[in-house]
């Protein structure tokens, strides 16, 4: 007659044989460390309330480490669903009138920082044309060529009459001219 060794649970010692190799899995799958700790403590708390259900068959950590990767699956599809999105509300107006909560998917985005980063791009864009505009006239032309419009070497080189390697030096020197320039008037 065959005996199984049936295993046994003894919470009371989870933290101090389990905690870190629990931690070292879900940090792995969450990368976050606050995030990594609720998950373990969920795990924990959820484990006692099954300990019942416990029926020896795996060891103490396989049980705990099956209970950890649904808690890690179900974070994910909380964060993705958009059932788990509504649930979070924000406070977005502290007083007044406009006191009160919004679901997070629709809280206002601020529209200061978005305007802010259409000028500047449009101010990039603008100095960057300008430095281009100002490179020497075949530097111009074959760096719109190929950094712009994206030609290949091969067809640039037949328009232009030059070689592959004449063409590198071409860029090459647009480049450097073109970093002294935004140096100059962007970055300054």
């Amino acid at each position: 007659m065959q005996q199984t060794n049936k295993h046994l649970l003894n919470p009371t010692k989870w933290v101090e044989l389990h905690a870190d190799y629990l931690y070292n899995y879900t940090i792995s799958r969450v990368n976050n460390h606050d995030l990594a700790k609720d998950i373990i403590q969920d795990t924990f708390f959820a484990a006692l309330k099954a300990k019942d259900n416990f029926q020896g068959k795996a060891s103490e950590r396989t049980w705990l480490i099956s209970i950890l990767k649904r808690k890690i699956i179900d974070y994910y599809r909380k964060i993705n669903s958009a059932k788990g999105k509504a649930e979070v509300k924000m406070n977005f107006y502290t007083d007044g009138d406009r006191e009160g909560e919004w679901i997070e998917e629709r809280v206002p985005t601020a529209w200061n920082s978005e305007i802010e980063k259409v000028i500047e791009n449009n101010e990039l864009s603008e100095a960057l044309e300008k430095c281009i505009d100002d490179l020497p006239e075949k530097y111009e032309i074959v760096f719109r060529m190929k950094t712009i419009q994206q030609f290949d070497t091969e067809e640039i080189c037949k328009e232009l009459d030059i070689t592959s390697s004449n063409l590198w030096v071409i860029i090459h020197r647009a480049r450097t001219q073109l970093r002294k320039c935004m140096e100059e008037s962007w970055f300054k």
